[in-house]
């Protein structure tokens, strides 16, 4: 902890010196190493390494703004304190832009100099630790710089095949993902094939809304991955037949935000990732993540979370052993039009329940 402790005392008065190095000595247990002028000041600051320096404001040999810069300068963590004659305005200003950590003045109140040193000496532990941290995620974002740089390098050497390989490493990305997707809904027997299920009602739906082929296919992949946050949920919560306390709750309310996120680095699914975000949120606003309301809720999230639904509903649960009919889930979507469900899709999904 000497290292941590380390005091340069400049000043010219000699009593003030003897009387403060005695003190911090003894009574603080400090290192300190007293100056009696700017320049003599400065040149111990520059050989060795200090956390503190207190020095006299107003040194006869030195102007205050030059020789407290020249301190920063030297040491830019180092933590300065000044001593003063007289605390008149005018000099607080100074000391205020000179970027002086604080003051002491005569008559010197030794317990706020203690305090003062205390405090300002876990400024600088701390100060120093937050730009080893900085430091080091400058040196490691130099080196992922550097593997990027490599890695465009390499890009750019094979352009004659760009596309392909733009399109093999989307489709080995997509299979990688669905196979994830798969497995969660896999961790419990009730919901397997479940987001398979999914995108069948959901792309029938599309279909009869007329959708174009580029948007019926964003809202089948939507559905293929709208439940892979949940790989974030703990398996007793996902299979836990009797209600949910409010923080598991609060858990699976986040899965919709923890799937777009795993997709995010995933820039060609920008569209399916907007719509997994937004799975679940209600027309009437009452929906989670986000509480989107209506129209400001994407057609695709507002088609899979009416799929979910009743794909949900008349499939066998943990926490429901008995699924509801066809008919009984189809009450249940009319009961919910307007509020939780759209009712252009209500509608659209009534023209075709019956052919699922």
């Amino acid at each position: 902890m000497l290292e941590e402790k380390r005091i340069l005392l400049i000043c010219d008065d000699e009593l003030v010196t003897r009387h403060l190095r005695e003190k911090l000595i003894i009574d603080g247990g400090y290192f300190v190493a007293a100056e009696p002028s700017s320049q003599k000041g400065l040149a111990a600051l520059k050989n060795n390494s200090f956390d503190m320096v207190i020095a006299k404001f107003g040194l006869s040999d030195a102007e205050p703004q030059v020789f407290f810069a020249e301190i920063k300068r030297i040491n830019p963590e180092c933590i300065i304190i000044a001593f003063i004659e007289t605390p008149d305005s005018d000099v607080l200003r100074q000391i205020a832009r000179l970027g002086i950590y604080d003051f002491i003045a005569k008559p010197i109140n030794l317990e706020k100099l203690f305090f003062l040193i205390k405090k300002g000496i876990e400024l600088k532990v701390a100060t120093g630790a937050n730009h080893k941290l900085i430091q080091g995620l400058q040196e490691q974002n130099s080196a992922l710089q550097k593997q990027n740089t490599l890695l465009a390098k390499r890009i750019e050497q094979s352009t004659q095949n760009l596309t392909r390989l733009y399109e093999d490493l989307r489709s080995t990305y997509m299979r990688t993902i669905k196979v994830l997707a798969q497995a969660i809904d896999a961790r419990d027997h009730y919901t397997h094939s479940h987001s398979e299920n999914v995108a069948k009602i959901a792309v029938a739906i599309a279909a009869q809304m007329n959708l174009v082929a580029k948007d019926i296919e964003m809202v089948r992949e939507a559905c293929e991955l709208h439940d892979l946050g949940k790989i974030g949920v703990e398996d007793s919560i996902l299979s836990k037949p009797s209600e949910l306390t409010e923080q598991e709750w609060e858990q699976i309310k986040r899965h919709p935000v923890t799937g777009a996120q795993i997709l995010e680095p995933l820039t060609f699914l920008n569209g399916v990732i907007d719509i997994v975000r937004q799975h679940h949120e209600h027309y009437d606003g009452t929906g989670y993540p986000e509480g989107r309301k209506g129209e400001d809720i994407l057609l695709g999230a507002r088609i899979i979370h009416l799929a979910d639904a009743y794909e949900s509903m008349t499939s066998t649960r943990s926490y429901r052993k008995i699924p509801f009919s066809k008919q009984e889930a189809v009450l249940e979507i009319k009961r919910n039009n307007g509020t939780q469900f759209d009712p252009k899709v209500t509608e659209a999904f009534l023209k075709i329940v019956d052919k699922l």
